[in-house]
């Protein structure tokens, strides 16, 4: 008796892809889960932003304690988001650099070909690192935060002048700094998309949000005072001071106005990307 041969393609009996195989954005969504938490550097970055940004809260307000309490003793301007301090440097270097590594590491390994072929449809790929970076990141970041406050506060709490969830603008300061972390992650996303490099995306990125924003000082009149304002840094760091009206309100945003000015510029830079991403080679 001759066999029937079977048709390649058809779904189960052989070595075709099968029929209505596309994959949906929820693929997209477990494939960069599945590369994210798998990345060795993924879990080291985040590991550093918790502990060095809970280290660096703690050994800060240990060694200002006394000055913080003197200040307040003489009637000088507080400044209670030195129980937040750590997230201000390690914080948001962790968070930055996490986002670029998440797609430059890709590009440094020859490892996006192998994405691009398995889901050609780019933009949704970018969306779902995106999303990812942004969830993972305000998590990791929201817990953080609560651990920089008690443990800032404890030097604090020692002198009698520690910082209350019931002061002004410190549970915005707090939920606040994890949305900001988030947004950081996914502008070095975004960079990481345009420049795919990781030294360069990396260096530009952290110049603009710690450097040139503040360089803009230097700038005489309207100009200087606006470019100052809308610096990435400058706008969406706003929504981690604490008090009403946020850390320097005559010369910045208020605090949800510059996060809303900083969501918009990441946005946008991600929009860059994709176009960039839909037309360059891999």
């Amino acid at each position: 008796m001759t066999a029937t041969p079977v048709a390649a393609g058809r779904p189960g009996t052989g070595p075709g892809p099968a029929i209505g195989g596309r994959a949906g954005f929820a693929d997209v969504i477990s494939s960069e889960w599945m590369k994210i938490r798998t990345v060795r550097s993924t879990f080291w970055t985040l590991v550093a932003l918790f502990a060095g940004s809970a280290v660096i809260s703690l050994l800060i307000t240990l060694a200002a304690a006394n000055s913080y309490a003197k200040d307040l003793a003489e009637g000088k301007p507080d400044s209670a988001d030195i129980v937040l301090a750590g997230l201000a440097f390690v914080g948001q270097i962790a968070a930055y650099v996490l986002g670029v590594m998440t797609i430059s590491a890709e590009y440094s390994t020859g490892g996006i070909r192998t994405t691009l072929t398995a889901m050609p449809r780019r933009v949704e790929i970018l969306v779902a690192k995106a999303i990812l970076l942004a969830v993972i990141v305000f998590v990791i970041g929201l817990v953080t935060a609560f651990v920089c406050f008690y443990l800032g506060n404890i030097p604090l709490h020692a002198k009698h002048v520690g910082v209350n969830l019931s002061y002004p603008g410190a549970t915005r300061a707090i939920f606040g700094s994890a949305l900001y972390l988030a947004g950081l992650s996914v502008f070095g996303l975004a960079l990481g998309f345009l420049l795919r490099h990781t030294a360069g995306a990396i260096t530009i990125g952290l110049a603009l949000i710690f450097i040139i924003g503040n360089l803009f000082t230097l700038i005489p009149g309207s100009v200087g005072h606006w470019l100052y304002k809308v610096m990435p840094g400058n706008a969406g760091g706003q929504v981690t001071s604490f008090g009403e009206t946020g850390r320097n309100p005559d010369k910045a945003f208020a605090p949800w106005t510059g996060f809303t000015v900083f969501l918009i510029e990441v946005v946008v830079l991600l929009i860059v990307g994709a176009v960039l991403f839909e037309r360059r080679d891999a």
